[in-house]
This record gives C-alpha cells, structure tokens and sequence, in this order.
C-alpha cells in the first residue's frame, strides 16, 4: 500500500466510490433517464409485436406471402455486436487504468463492428425478399429491427466522435465521462438487440 501511494501510475478508486461518483454526474443521470424513455419506446414496439404473434394462428405467414428470416447470418451478426460491448468495457477499464493505447484499439474495433452489424443488416434488408407493405408482420419486423438500426447509427456516431477525442488525447482517467456515457447507451443498444433476436428471430 505505501508503495502504490508513490507510483507514479494512475490509482484507480475503489468501485464503490467510483459508481457513487457517476451516479452523481448530471451527464451519466441524464443519459439513464433518456435510457428510460428509450426502453419505454421500445416496450410499446414489442407489444406490437407481440399483439401481431400471439393473435395471428399462421404467424409469421399470411394467405399472400410466406416470410422466411436468416436466423444464421443474422446470429453471426448478434455475435459481432455481442463482442463489440467486449471491446467497449476494454476501451473504459483501459482509460480508467491510464492505457490511452488500449481505449483507442477498443474505441476503434467497437465502431468497426458496430457499422459491419449495420451493413449486413442493410444487407439483410435487401435480400429479404419482403416490404413492410406485406403484412402485419413485415411491418413490425421492420420497425422494430429499423427502430434499433437507427440507435446503433446513433451509437455507432458517438463512438466516432470519442475515438477522434481520443487519438487527440482528451480523456484521461480522472475525467472521461463522455466515455462512460458512450460506454452505457452502447451496452443498451447491445441488451435490446438480444432480447429482439431471440423474440423476433428465434421463437
């Protein structure tokens, strides 16, 4: 303990006091609560589709149209933004500890990811084979898997601007906020799209 008093290196706060300190952060509270009105968003989406799944005895058909969704490719496209939230915890343990090198690899691999899960889903869209105009169901498919593409654009754009701050050197372990903040919505854009891949493309 005497010795990790005169390192040099960054000491990082125990965990109780670092969360406290978060929680008290106008920033980190504002993006809870803007998580809050987002969840609700998404819950009145999914209980239309739920309303659509458990009312329709042919779902997901329709007399006109069959529907078949590619539960394989689009399960290697859960992988990869699974594994982004892997990088992204990388990225804030690397500048809590002081490792600049570790938060730019992360940043940088978690915004590369986060756009190939939106170019496969894009992808994905245009080899469907329906619109949302065929159906109750085509339409809740693409609203709800439209409603969270667009959150990972907006995810995938706050990570851009904190990996350009970053190679300019602008976080450092006593402030990096805007990294934490980053850091949550990202998390959250990840926790929705699993529970929508395993409602929506799995059961």
């Amino acid at each position: 303990m005497i010795e990790a008093a005169f390192t040099d290196e960054p000491q990082e706060p125990p965990p109780s006091l670092y969360h406290e300190s978060l929680l008290r952060s106008p920033v980190f509270l504002g993006m809870l609560m803007f998580i809050g009105s987002e969840i609700m968003l998404f819950a009145s989406f999914f209980t239309a589709f739920f309303f659509i799944r458990f009312t329709h005895h042919s779902y997901p058909y329709d007399p006109l149209h069959i529907f078949e969704i590619p539960k394989d490719a689009t399960a290697i496209n859960t992988a990869i933004l699974i594994s982004s939230s892997f990088t992204m915890h990388w990225a804030i343990v690397s500048i809590r500890h002081g490792r600049r090198s570790g938060l730019i690899i992360g940043l940088g691999l978690t915004l590369i990811m986060g756009l190939t899960f939106l170019a496969l889903q894009m992808r994905e869209y245009h080899n469907l084979g329906f619109v949302p105009s065929d159906g109750a169901f085509s339409s809740t498919f693409f609203a709800l898997t439209g409603l969270h593409g667009m959150h990972v654009l907006v995810g995938a754009t706050l990570l851009a601007i904190a990996f350009n701050r970053s190679i300019r050197g602008h976080y450092s372990p006593e402030s990096h906020i805007g990294l934490e903040v980053t850091a949550l919505y990202w998390h959250f854009v990840d926790v929705v799209w699993i529970l929508l891949f395993t409602v929506v493309y799995l059961l």
